[in-house]
C-alpha cells in the first residue's frame, strides 16, 4: 500500500511538470508548445486552406458527375470502336486533371441496378462548366455514358490525394 501510495505521488509529480501554454480567447493552450509555434501552425495552416479554397470548415463545393449506363452503350459493341473510346475517355480525364479540374475518378466496384458506372468529381463552380469540360469525352458523346450533375460539399483537402495516389500507381 505505501509503494502505492509513492508511486500515486511520483506520477502526479511527474505530469505537473508538463508546461501548458495560455491559449487565446480564455481557451486552454497545448502542451510543450510556446506561442510562436502555435502562431507558426496556425499560419502555416490558414495559408493551406486559402490554396485549397477551403471555407471556415475546412470544406468546399465541388460538382459531382455520376456516369451512367448510357443510350448507346448496348449497340455500341465493335471493340476496336470501343477502345477507341475509352482511349479518349481516359485522354479526356488527364485533360481535366492536368488542368487542375478533375479531382477523383473511379469506376464502382460492382454492378448496381441503378446503372452507375463511375464517378468524376471536379473543381467547377457550374454544371454549365462541367458540361464544358465533359464535351472532350467521346465515351459520353456516343451515348456509352450518361451522366447526371450535382454539387457536392466535402473537405477541400481531397485534392491532395493525388500526389500520393500517382506514387502508388503502377500504371
Amino acid at each position: 500500500m505505501k509503494n502505492l501510495l509513492y508511486l500515486f505521488i511520483a506520477s502526479v509529480i511527474m505530469s505537473s511538470c508538463i508546461s501548458y501554454q495560455k491559449g487565446q480567447d480564455g481557451k486552454p493552450g497545448t502542451a510543450g508548445k510556446n506561442a510562436d509555434e502555435i502562431a507558426t501552425t496556425q499560419e502555416k495552416n490558414k495559408k493551406l486552406a486559402d490554396s485549397l479554397g477551403a471555407d471556415e470548415r475546412g470544406m468546399k463545393t465541388y460538382m459531382l458527375v455520376i456516369l451512367k449506363t448510357g443510350p448507346k452503350d448496348a449497340e455500341i459493341t465493335d471493340k476496336i470502336q470501343r477502345s477507341e473510346l475509352f482511349k479518349g475517355h481516359f485522354s479526356n480525364m488527364e485533360a481535366m486533371e492536368k488542368a487542375g479540374k478533375l479531382k477523383l475518378a473511379g469506376p464502382f466496384a460492382t454492378k448496381n441496378n441503378l446503372q452507375y458506372r463511375g464517378i468524376f468529381l471536379i473543381d467547377a463552380k457550374t454544371e454549365e462548366e462541367v458540361k464544358t469540360l465533359l464535351q472532350g469525352d467521346p465515351t459520353i458523346k456516343n451515348g456509352i455514358f450518361d451522366v447526371e450533375i450535382l454539387p457536392w460539399y466535402g473537405s477541400a483537402a481531397i485534392p491532395m490525394h493525388l500526389k500520393y495516389h500517382k506514387m502508388i500507381s503502377k500504371e
